[in-house]
């Protein structure tokens, strides 16, 4: 009998499956446009395709920005 024979306890798929792999943003993808805003003074960028938007610093005050959509959700969860 084989390692991966069908009485085995191998690959039996037992597995509960809890995962879900979506990963950040509930696994969103906001698209090409929109804006960058800094979540520190305001200030809004518009949000260059290919670019994340935490590898921008605000022009105005240097914060880190973050994508305008993750802002107004967050604000909005409270």
């Amino acid at each position: 009998m084989g390692k991966f024979d069908r009485n085995s306890e191998t690959g039996r798929g037992k597995g509960l499956g809890l995962g879900g792999g979506r990963g950040r943003n509930k696994g969103g993808a906001y698209g090409s446009g929109g804006n960058c805003i800094c979540a520190k003074c305001g200030t809004k960028v518009p949000h260059q395709r290919g670019v994340k938007c935490t590898t921008v610093k605000c022009p105005e005050c240097g914060n880190t920005m973050i994508r305008e959509e993750l802002l107004s959700e967050k604000h909005s969860k409270k």
